[in-house]
């Protein structure tokens, strides 16, 4: 609405949300494609609500984005399109990482920031599970469209001859039969094998990773439940993230001033355990030192979502989506160390 208002100048909008520092040649905000004098000009018209969408931003951390070409540089929407249309999974993996522990994958339902995964080498990519019909705009999406699998369908007639199943485009509960979900749960218990990341890091360093084939359906359904738990946790959708196993028991502000982790003589089944503190008095309490150190894409999600928060006041929702982010890396670890127990055939 600010920017839309043409009785504010340029100058005050910039100062407002840019401090008016020129970068380089740009003025404050500009880019290369982007000009935030043009772009207050084309949406003086909108129907903002329309247009405001929800993005990942980084692991854990929705937010939302006014999304049209006019306000978002580079907004790829030829395939964020497809998270808009209708329901959907996206699979998110970096191509490159200079980690020397791979960690770059993870799975959502929006459409993601381009720094969804810190890495510096190149950002990460996103593959919807499914496609959805062309529209000619945005405002023209028709929710309920036919969708299809967006999959090489050679490979997953491989998998079906190997496994002798029979595969079907949407999850059905026929008996001897995949689909899609199963696939890319398939994968994304593949990808968090401690043993396959060990394996092939150097690979993992420099290009998309590769997936085994699934070798028998035992371990192809084993795989895929895990992966099926795991994407869950992650979406934040399965009950487990809401059995919290941390505190937040003294009551202040909420502010996030100064963000500290401070080990206790505590320990629990995943070993020794802290308070997170977000000012001088309040604090989580019972925070798993793993979880607070866990990484996920080159973030620790636990240090991350507080530290972008900094000078924020946290409401009832954000604490107990805070504990949320918590029982998930930790029930992520647990889920991994099952994964790594099945035998995967990798070559």
């Amino acid at each position: 609405e600010d920017f839309a208002d043409q009785y504010q100048t340029d100058t005050v909008i910039r100062n407002k949300y840019f401090g008016n520092k020129k970068d380089g040649k740009y003025l404050a905000g500009d880019s290369r494609g982007w000009s935030l004098s043009s772009a207050r000009l084309k949406i003086v018209n909108n129907d903002h609500s329309k247009i405001i969408e929800q993005i990942d931003y980084r692991p854990f951390d929705t937010r939302y984005i006014y999304y049209t070409p006019d306000m978002v540089d580079w907004g790829r929407e030829k395939f964020m399109r497809h998270f808009l249309i209708g329901e959907n999974i996206g699979l998110i993996l970096g191509r490159q990482s200079t980690d020397d522990y791979w960690c770059n994958i993870q799975v959502s339902r929006n459409m993601i920031d381009n720094r969804y995964h810190f890495s510096y080498k190149g950002i990460p990519s996103q593959f919807p599970l499914y496609l959805y019909p062309d529209s000619s705009g945005q405002q023209s999406f028709a929710q309920g469209a036919t969708r299809t699998p967006n999959l090489n369908m050679q490979i997953v007639a491989q998998i079906e001859a190997q496994l002798g199943l029979t595969f079907t485009p949407e999850k059905e509960s026929r008996t001897n039969t995949f689909a899609p979900i199963d696939i890319l749960d398939y994968i994304y218990a593949v990808l968090h094998s401690p043993t396959y990341r060990e394996k092939y890091k150097e690979f993992l360093k420099i290009d998309f990773p590769r997936v085994p084939y699934p070798s028998d359906t035992t371990t192809f359904w084993q795989l895929v439940q895990l992966g099926g738990e795991l994407r869950q946790i992650h979406l934040l959708e399965s009950p487990s993230v809401e059995r919290y196993i941390t505190q937040y028991p003294e009551s202040g502000s909420n502010q996030v001033t100064a963000i500290q982790f401070r080990l206790t003589e505590q320990h629990d089944d995943a070993g020794a355990v802290g308070r997170v503190y977000i000012n001088d008095t309040q604090y989580f309490a019972n925070v798993p030192q793993l979880a607070w150190e866990f990484f996920i894409g080159g973030y620790q999600p636990a240090q991350k979502w507080l530290k972008d928060r900094k000078g924020r006041t946290l409401d009832y929702t954000d604490i107990l989506h805070y504990q949320k982010i918590i029982v998930a890396l930790i029930e992520t670890h647990k889920c991994m160390q099952a994964i790594d127990a099945i035998d995967i055939e990798v070559i």
